[in-house]
């Protein structure tokens, strides 16, 4: 841009074109180094810091979540974040704050962590930080004021501010911080914080405070520990403190799962937060105490370890683990929608869950790697790395998502691609399966129909009389039930409803099988329906969910505005229009055995042309 271009006359001095609210104290210096030819730095201050409110996070718990990871790093053992709401409903004020109970800063450790890039670990990839950024832009995205209060012995705590505005006005050309002010005890705004109730959560009883009374505070905060204070925050995601919290608690509960499951007492607005694992497979996360779970956890289908270069063309390697799990499908798919849903949260789409150095920094889908079917709600990958590999994961400063380079998802995907095909195939399954359950011992509605028919057609099927008939009859039809036999159905109840039934609907889930199969055993006509097949999940399925509504019957004149709700509908059409293919087909294939083959190769020729054109 013209405007970035080096001043190259110093006669020909540009006019600045700034906007009304930028910083004076900015424009200022810029006009003097301009005509004066002055020391240009590498940082103007006063435009820097307010270009910086602008790096963007996600959220607003992104951005506190910033100053979590600073006090872990700073072997904090209970973190309470505040969102305290005052004003009135569509003028209100919140202010914002993150204590931890860590080894806090002496005065000239926290005079270098109040600059940008200052920072006693800058690089160390042992860690969660690494730039000496995340504080400031963190806490400058949410406020135009930054306060930091650190203490490393009681009743001398150290007081750092950054205030945009003031910064802004600042007419030098090196802006400089000052000394940190030492304090006896917390601004009465700040102390409020730790000893009176949020307005969110409403009920009481859900907030455990800081200190009860104000004459404990002092002892509360101990000996060492840090507050960072946002006040009168205007850039937040959620005009609310009740959205806010309700959101910081959920993301958090799942991004600090380890830590809070290793002993870390993580609070919002005084709620204690509980470790949420996407896997299900930690033994204490919140999931393992809802009601009604016969099986707690997840089943680990494959653990794999593999070296993944830290860039591509790099010699050197670091460890990355990937884990598969399998949800307890067949135990937790009969559970109530609300607690699938609510509680469990297993539709939430956190397929994949990406750790650096045990703290979240991706949940999500990753289609490249398992599938956009629905299946994926059903299993978890879960992928631990080191900080060594932040460049190959593609982890920016903020630590908000990654961005895997090629050679690393080929690594990935080599590494668990035959596990994942195989867990895709086995949900499918037993989904397609459970789908095709009909009510035991009961013919279906499309079965009686097509039986009730048979003595109107033409040829109607074959009726075996005599006694030596019957009797054989009856230990043949009891060997056909049991490869009929319905989930729940007792050997009676199957046996009555085949001795019952000229037509039996069965499933099977093969790959290889063409979308149905017929067989015409004693005197029945077995259609089979192949839920592996796409004509299953693309046409059949559907049909089976849909209903057809009719209007009420009338009565005495008066018609109901209310339609009533026909039980057979369109898959009865259907289960018919296939049943009247079965009969046909049976009856073709016993008579002739040159037909028999024909429609065999037919069935499977009809198939295998319907698959192509469905999935293309």
């Amino acid at each position: 841009m013209a405007n970035d271009h080096a001043v190259q006359d110093q006669g020909d001095i540009p006019t600045l074109e700034w906007s009304s609210d930028a910083p004076r104290g900015g424009k200022a210096v810029m006009n003097r180094i301009l005509k004066e030819n002055a020391t240009v730095p590498l940082f103007f201050g006063q435009t820097l810091i307010q270009s910086l409110r602008d790096v963007g996070y996600n959220h607003t718990t992104s951005a506190l979540c910033e100053h979590v990871d600073n006090a872990l790093q700073a072997g904090a053992t209970e973190i309470r974040v505040y969102l305290r709401q005052s004003g009135k409903q569509g003028d209100y004020q919140i202010d914002g704050a993150v204590f931890d109970n860590g080894a806090g800063m002496s005065p000239s450790v926290l005079k270098v962590a109040t600059a940008f890039g200052g920072s006693t670990t800058f690089g160390n990839r042992n860690g969660i930080g690494r730039f000496g950024m995340g504080m400031k832009t963190a806490a400058l995205s949410m406020s135009p004021v930054l306060e930091i209060y650190s203490w490393q012995e009681g009743g001398a705590i150290y007081n750092m501010t950054l205030d945009v505005d003031a910064i802004g006005r600042d007419r030098r050309n090196l802006v400089e911080l000052p000394e940190p002010t030492l304090l006896t005890e917390l601004p009465g705004e700040v102390a409020d914080l730790f000893t009176k109730p949020m307005s969110y959560p409403k009920d009481r009883a859900d907030q455990r405070l800081f200190v009860t009374h104000k004459d404990n505070l002092a002892e509360g905060l101990g000996d060492h520990g840090t507050i960072v204070y946002m006040p009168e925050c205007d850039r937040l995601t959620f005009a609310k403190a009740s959205t806010l919290v309700d959101h910081a608690v959920k993301e958090m509960a799942r991004v600090y799962r380890r830590a809070i499951g290793s002993g870390l007492n993580l609070f919002v607005n005084n709620r204690p937060v509980e470790a949420f694992d996407p896997t299900y497979s930690m033994a204490n996360a919140r999931h393992t105490r809802i009601e009604d779970l016969a099986v707690k956890c997840s089943r680990l289908i494959i653990s794999k370890a593999l070296d993944v270069r830290v860039s591509e063309n790099a010699g050197a390697t670091a460890p990355v683990a990937i884990k598969l799990y399998k949800l307890p499908i067949e135990e937790w798919s009969s559970l109530p929608r609300k607690t699938l849903r609510n509680d469990l949260k297993v539709f939430d789409g956190n397929t994949v869950s990406i750790l650096r150095n045990d703290r979240e920094v991706f949940a999500g889908s990753m289609p490249w790697l398992t599938t956009r079917h629905s299946v994926t709600a059903w299993y978890r990958v879960q992928i631990d790395f080191p900080g060594a590999l932040d460049e190959a994961f593609g982890v920016a400063t903020n630590k908000q998502g990654v961005r895997l380079k090629g050679y690393v998802q080929d690594a990935i995907k080599a590494a668990i691609g035959d596990e994942i095909t195989t867990i895709n195939d086995e949900i499918k399954r037993f989904q397609a399966q459970r789908n095709s359950s009909r009510e035991p011992a009961k013919p279906s509605a499309s079965e009686a129909r097509a039986g009730d028919a048979d003595p109107f057609q033409q040829n109607p099927l074959g009726h075996l009389t005599t006694p030596e008939e019957e009797s054989q009859l009856e230990e043949n039809l009891r060997g056909l039930a049991t490869t009929l036999r319905r989930d729940s159905e007792t050997e009676d109840q199957v046996l009555e409803r085949v001795k019952n039934s000229r037509y039996i609907i069965d499933f099977k889930h093969d790959e290889y099988w063409p979308f149905y199969d017929v067989r015409h055993r004693f005197g029945r006509v077995i259609l089979t329906i192949n839920s592996a097949h796409p004509f299953f999940s693309d046409l059949y399925e559907p049909v089976r969910k849909m209903r057809i509504v009719e209007p009420a019957q009338e009565s005495d004149d008066v018609v109901s505005d209310h339609p009533v709700e026909s039980r057979d509908g369109a898959i009865v059409a259907l289960e018919l229009l296939l049943l009247s293919l079965a009969r046909t087909q049976s009856r073709l294939a016993t008579a002739n055995e040159e037909a028999r083959h024909l429609l065999e190769a037919l069935q499977r020729e009809w198939s295998d042309t319907y698959r192509i054109q469905l999935t293309m």
